[in-house]
């Protein structure tokens, strides 16, 4: 089954939303309580916290003490603890962004499922502080496969989300993750069945994709017009989810990236290359996919 998504405005272009760092007003404390944002085409690289702080709660130390480090200035804030989505966690973020120089591109927030009214008004939450914050974009994913409600509660919150998105105008990306209730084409079929908003997309990610046995040039051939965001990773083989340093797995990075530039994709391809290991430099590591990827940034 095709998705008929001719037609419809502002799928591909929102990365115009995003905040940028046009000196020191931007995130000054002077402004800390406003948010502005620039116009912009084109494909820009992000990295995520994860990539340095891992699934800890490290107030980002490692993140402002590593990213400043490479020529990433990017940067997508796993804000997975209470300390870090409350208004003075989405300052400390701000003021620490514009002390190194970085720009905060998108909030990814605990998964879908559960209580309904909650989920809205956890997601609601997000969406008011990414706005605050300038980067207008927040990222989620599913629960455990056939927990917390399934497909259908996170349909049913999309459903609630949409046309708050709208009217905030800030993006959703809703990410994949292999044995999750948001995994195969056919869960986004169902999504986009349910859910048909300028404001409610896909997240790619490459390497859950592979993890769970789905053909990412398919998804690009297929959902192109509904992807609106993008993660780099890589994995130990095509239907097994193990991260590992991207280039030494069989996840085809950089053909995707291809496959989406000739497809008219507009947006972020944010390194997610996670848990951070031990035995790598990761200054040095990130600095070397940035340098893989930065051919296809516009």
């Amino acid at each position: 089954m095709k998705l008929n998504m001719r037609n419809k405005p502002g799928r591909r272009s929102f990365l115009g939303k995003s905040s940028a760092f046009l000196g020191g007003s931007l995130f000054s404390p002077l402004l800390s309580n406003k948010s502005l944002s620039f116009e912009s085409n084109g494909i820009k690289i992000a990295i995520a916290s994860i990539c340095l702080d891992g699934f800890g709660d490290e107030n980002f130390e490692n993140t402002f003490r590593i990213v400043p480090k490479t020529d990433i200035k990017n940067v997508e804030f796993n804000v997975w603890y209470a300390r870090n989505i409350t208004p003075a966690g989405i300052e400390s973020i701000r003021q620490r962004c514009y002390q190194h120089g970085l720009t905060p591109i998108s909030l990814q927030g605990t998964s879908f499922g559960g209580n309904v009214i909650k989920d809205v008004a956890h997601k609601l939450w997000h969406m008011e502080q990414a706005k605050n914050l300038g980067c207008r974009r927040v990222k989620f994913t599913g629960s455990r496969r056939g927990e917390q409600g399934g497909l259908e509660t996170v349909i049913e919150v999309l459903k609630e989300l949409a046309p708050a998105a709208e009217e905030m105008d800030v993006l959703i990306a809703v990410e994949n993750h292999a044995n999750n209730n948001i995994e195969n084409s056919d869960d986004y079929r169902k999504i986009f069945d349910a859910v048909d908003s300028s404001h409610v997309g896909m997240c790619l990610d490459m390497g859950h994709f592979d993890g769970a046995s789905v053909n990412n040039f398919e998804v690009v051939e297929e959902f192109a017009e509904k992807i609106n965001h993008v993660d780099i990773k890589d994995v130990v083989a095509f239907g097994t989810y193990k991260s590992v340093p991207y280039g030494t797995g069989v996840t085809k990075g950089e053909a995707i990236a291809q496959a989406l530039v000739d497809k008219g994709y507009s947006g972020y391809l944010v390194i997610e290359q996670a848990p951070p290991r031990e035995d790598l430099d990761l200054t040095t590591e990130m600095s070397r996919i940035y340098d893989i990827f930065s051919r296809f940034e516009q």
